[in-house]
C-alpha cells in the first residue's frame, strides 16, 4: 500500500484493506513487546501479499469500567497512530470502546468485525489477549474461530527483560518513579506526548526562563522533577529543559513546563510534542527565587549536556523525528 489509512471504526472498511493481516490488542506504549508482534504482523502479511493492519481500542478498556478515568497512558489514539505509521504498518482501526461495545459476545466480535468487516487472512495476538462479553474471548477460541472461518490465528509470547516481562504497566512505573532511561529502553524509543501549550503564570519569564506549558490529565503520573527534553514545533526541532510538578507555588495539577533553548516566539494554541531524553532532578523546595534561578541555570547546563550525549534507541526513534 502507498499510503497509512487510519480507521476510527469498520463500517466503512476500503477495499484495499480486505484480506488484511491484522494484529489486536490495546498496544498502550507500542512498546519493545508490541513491536515484536508488529515485527511477526508484517512478516506474515508480506508472505501473503496482503496489508498489515493494527485493531485497537480507545479509551482502555479499564477506564471504562472505573469510577473515572486512572490509567496514565503511555500514548492516546493519536500517539498510537503515529507510531503505528513510523513503524511501517499500512493501517490502523481505533475503535471506540465503551460499555455497550464490552457487552459483544466473542462470536459477534469475529464474524462482525474480523469476517464480515475485514475478511482477514490472518489474526495476531499476544497471549493475554481476551476479548468480547465477560472476556470469553480467549486466544484458543480466537483459533477455534479461525479454523471454522478460514483465516490462520498466531499466539505470542510476551518478550521478556531482566526477570519480567516487557509491559505496559513496567513502563508505567519506571515513568512514575523517574526512572525514563529504564522506560525509555523497555519502549524503544524515547517517550513522548502532545499537548495544547496554554497561557500559565507567567513566572517562567520574569525568571528568565519562559516556558511552553501543555496542561496534564489527572491520571498523568510522570515523577515530578526536572527533565532534559527536545520537543517538536510542527517541521522544527528544539532542545530544552523541562519542569513537572510547582512545590514553591500551587501544586495542584501542574501543567508540564517545557523551556526551549534560544527560542522567543508566541507558540499559544500550537501543539508541541515532547520527548524525555533524561531525568534530572526530583523537584525541590528553595529557600527563595535566587536560589530557585541558581538551580535552573544548573538545570539548563546538565540538560544540554544529557541531549549532546542522546542518541536514538532504534530506527523508530528517528522516523518520529525526535533525531535528525
Amino acid at each position: 500500500m502507498s499510503s497509512f489509512i487510519r480507521l476510527a471504526d469498520l463500517d466503512h472498511v476500503p477495499p484495499s484493506l480486505r484480506g488484511a493481516y491484522v494484529a489486536i490488542g490495546n498496544f498502550d506504549g507500542f512498546h519493545r513487546g508490541h513491536q515484536s508482534v508488529i515485527a511477526t504482523l508484517k512478516a506474515r502479511a508480506a508472505e501473503a501479499g496482503v496489508p498489515a493492519m493494527v485493531l485497537t481500542f480507545e479509551p482502555h478498556p479499564r477506564d471504562v469500567f472505573a469510577p473515572s478515568p486512572f490509567m496514565f497512558r503511555l500514548t492516546d489514539g493519536d500517539a498510537k497512530a503515529r507510531l503505528a505509521e513510523a513503524f511501517g504498518i499500512d493501517a490502523i482501526a481505533i475503535l471506540n470502546f465503551d460499555r455497550a461495545f464490552s457487552q459483544i459476545e466473542a462470536e459477534d466480535f469475529v464474524s462482525r468485525f474480523l469476517v464480515d468487516a475485514l475478511g482477514v487472512t490472518g489474526v495476531i495476538v499476544g497471549s493475554d489477549f481476551h476479548f468480547g462479553r465477560q472476556r470469553r474471548g480467549t486466544p484458543s477460541f480466537l483459533k477455534a474461530a479461525g479454523d471454522t472461518h478460514g483465516f490462520a490465528v498466531e499466539t505470542l509470547d510476551l518478550m521478556d527483560e531482566g526477570d519480567e516481562v516487557i509491559s505496559s504497566s513496567r513502563i508505567r512505573a519506571a515513568l512514575s518513579e523517574g526512572a525514563v532511561a529504564a522506560a525509555n529502553r523497555l519502549l524503544g524509543y524515547h517517550w513522548f506526548f502532545d499537548g495544547c501549550v496554554v497561557k500559565g503564570d507567567q513566572r517562567g519569564r520574569e525568571l528568565g526562563y519562559p516556558t511552553a506549558n501543555t496542561m496534564t490529565h489527572a491520571s498523568f503520573q510522570l515523577a515530578q522533577g526536572v527533565y532534559a527534553v527536545r520537543a517538536r514545533l510542527g517541521t522544527r526541532l528544539f532542545d530544552g529543559v523541562a519542569a513537572f510538578g510547582k512545590p514553591m507555588f500551587n501544586n495542584q495539577r501542574p501543567p508540564f513546563e517545557t523551556h526551549l533553548f534560544d527560542f522567543d516566539e508566541d507558540i499559544y494554541g500550537q501543539t508541541i510534542s515532547v520527548a524525555l531524553l533524561g531525568h534530572i532532578r526530583g523537584q525541590e523546595v528553595f529557600a527563595g527565587l535566587d536560589d530557585l534561578v541558581a538551580a535552573m541555570d544548573r538545570d539548563s547546563r546538565k540538560a544540554r549536556d544529557l541531549i549532546a550525549k542522546a542518541k536514538p534507541l532504534g530506527e523508530l526513534d528517528m522516523k518520529l523525528g525526535f533525531f535528525g
